[in-house]
């Protein structure tokens, strides 16, 4: 018989009652929210339509408002394309139930509704923002997600595309009155009339009548949203994006110590830039972050698989507190289960790890023919191989290593997240391993007779992770071959039995592709496969890792609705480094990074630079 307790079971066993059903399937979507978000999209695009173009602002109220005193319709113009702008950034918020779109929103409707009918005399337009008003205030309630963590680049992101759509808008705004415009201006004169404009200056294009003021007033409400908006997300309070502090890497390194050999990426979990939710008896956690919206998990969770539900149930409702997308990246077969099991969510094979077990490898036979020619012959050239705990290294040493790691990197972006710890050499990680190739040359380079570097993350008491590969580009090829070899034959003296090599995707369908009989579905699959690998490393890694002979363990993507893996795909890309949204530094503006302490060290980067 088992118990629960806050959330978790005593007993040996999860418990696989009605808690799914209970989370309700995880924070699926609110049909009111979205209803709601679509709207103010369209009433949106009806408030800018109704202050840019003069055909559609027509009405029988039009003619008497003209020629009434004091009207004031080229200020109604840009307050209602102002009002509609705002709308359309809003709508995403809105959609995701946050409570600050709904305040902004339930403020501007009625400010729209008022442009509406002062400029274009319209009820039905006035009514169409009150209407969408009524919804807004009745479910209030469903209004609640908290903010996302922010950024500084959001304030650049946004004065940017801010900025293009301004000029875009602007160009339609200062070209749709051609009955009213001075002569025959051309692009450029208009393309200088809007960004003056966008100032609030007048520019060289001139209309007839009052047209002038509309397009002005217009115009200056454009730049004046872009300079407000961008002001707002550069100098609001700061919401810092989460990071695990000292206090929770205390608790995790605790329980890895207990609990670190269920699963390989469970070392991975103390990447720095990750947060980090507990359950309820604080026994098992799991870590995370945030990106575009997805609430991104890596790996099992952490801890005693018996506390595993509470921490799933506290991830959960931080996603619905923030209206977060759930998503877990690269979990194994058991913590799919439990994720599914307890939450409702899907779950979707990914790929396989390549696990070697030592006890079997062996370099003798004709499957390891190439790697044991490619090894000798390496090894005839005269390099060395290394094999060391990170604790057994100098301080001197440690440092080179650090410094050609980040110049033999290979890309500006560092890479990883599921399968990268994110640093080499902190005082907190002596367990890990570290394997390195060395050649005495006549002249020696900036880091002496440093070819390549591999780096291992403890997977408990017995085995070791792979986390980067990195390797001097003058360097024969086969180093890294070289350096797997020697770590699997070191790896006794270390106690280690297991090891765990790179993350293959789509192992089984590149494997099942190419055998005899398989149908044109799978063959299509994998040539999509083959041709995507010449910019993701699919194919070669899957082709590196079988060298070894290792066991193929199945990893999985646990996910809320199909129509979500597209943007979990697109954040996970984010995460690990592949898509980079925000503008880097040249490289000789950087600095160096600090030797480590508590702050971050080195990323790494989970990949193969095979030759």
């Amino acid at each position: 018989m088992s118990v629960r307790i806050d959330g978790e079971v005593s007993g040996g066993v999860p418990d696989r009652s009605s808690r799914g059903r209970r989370l309700l399937r995880g924070p699926r979507p609110e049909s009111v929210p979205v209803l709601v978000g679509r709207a103010a999209t369209l009433v949106g695009l009806l408030d800018i339509a109704a202050g840019v173009f003069p055909r559609f602002r027509h009405s029988r109220m039009h003619a008497l408002a003209e020629v009434l005193p004091g009207s004031f319709g080229p200020f109604a113009a840009a307050l209602s394309l102002s009002a509609g702008v705002l709308l359309l950034l809003l709508a995403h918020g809105l959609k995701r139930r946050k409570r600050r779109a709904w305040r902004a929103a339930v403020a501007l409707l009625p400010v729209g509704a008022a442009a509406q009918f002062a400029y274009r005399h319209s009820l039905v337009g006035a009514l169409i923002a009150v209407a969408l008003l009524v919804p807004l205030l009745r479910h209030r309630d469903q209004f609640a997600a908290l903010p996302d963590p922010r950024s500084r680049w959001r304030a650049l992101a946004n004065f940017v595309l801010m900025s293009a759509g301004s000029l875009l808008l602007g160009l339609v705004i200062v070209s749709v009155h051609p009955d009213r415009t001075i002569g025959d201006p051309s692009l450029a004169d208009r393309l200088t009339h809007v960004i003056y404009g966008l100032f609030g200056f007048e520019g060289p294009v001139d209309y007839q009548g009052n047209t002038s003021w509309t397009v002005a007033f217009s115009l200056g409400a454009l730049g004046w949203i872009t300079a407000v908006t961008t002001i707002y997300l550069a100098f609001r309070p700061e919401h810092p994006a989460a990071r695990l502090t000292e206090e929770d890497e205390v608790k995790l390194r605790a329980l890895l110590a207990k609990h670190g050999g269920r699963d390989s990426l469970g070392h991975f979990a103390l990447r720095r830039d990750k947060a980090v939710v507990f359950s309820p008896s604080g026994k098992a956690a799991v870590t995370y972050r945030v990106v575009s919206g997805v609430m991104l998990a890596s790996g099992d969770p952490i801890g005693d698989v018996e506390a595993w539900p509470g921490a799933i149930e506290r991830f959960m409702d931080e996603a619905r507190a923030h209206s977060w997308t759930p998503a877990v990246m690269g979990c194994s077969e058991t913590g799919g289960e439990v994720w599914t099991r307890e939450t409702g969510l899907d779950a979707l094979e990914l790929g396989d790890e390549a696990v070697v077990d030592v006890a079997d490898f062996s370099l003798a036979g004709r499957a390891m023919r190439n790697v044991r020619q490619m090894v000798k012959r390496i090894e005839r050239a005269g390099y060395e191989t290394r094999v060391r705990r990170i604790r057994d290294l100098g301080e001197a040493e440690l440092e080179r290593i650090r410094r050609a790691a980040e110049d033999w990197r290979g890309t500006d972006t560092e890479r990883g997240f599921s399968m990268a710890l994110g640093r080499i050499g902190d005082p907190a990680d002596g367990d890990c391993l570290i394997a390195t190739a060395h050649k005495q040359d006549d002249e020696p380079g900036e880091y002496g007779d440093l070819k390549a570097i591999l780096h291992f993350v403890p997977w408990g008491k017995d085995g070791v992770s792979l986390d980067l590969m990195r390797r001097d580009r003058a360097a024969d090829p086969g180093m890294n071959e070289l350096l797997i070899v020697a770590a699997l034959q070191a790896a006794p003296k270390f106690g280690i039995t297991r090891v765990s090599l790179n993350f293959a995707m789509f192992r089984s369908a590149l494997a099942r592709g190419e055998k005899i009989g398989a149908g044109p579905v799978l063959r299509a699959w994998r040539g999509l496969l083959v041709f995507l690998s010449r910019w993701f490393q699919i194919e070669s890694l899957y082709k590196f890792n079988a060298k070894f002979q290792p066991r193929w363990e199945p990893r999985f993507v646990v996910y809320r609705a199909p129509a979500d893996l597209p943007r979990i795909g697109f954040a996970a890309m984010q995460a690990e480094g592949f898509v980079n949204l925000a503008v880097p530094l040249p490289r000789f503006l950087r600095r160096r990074r600090p030797a480590p302490g508590r702050p971050c060290g080195h990323v790494g980067e989970r990949d193969v630079r095979a030759a």
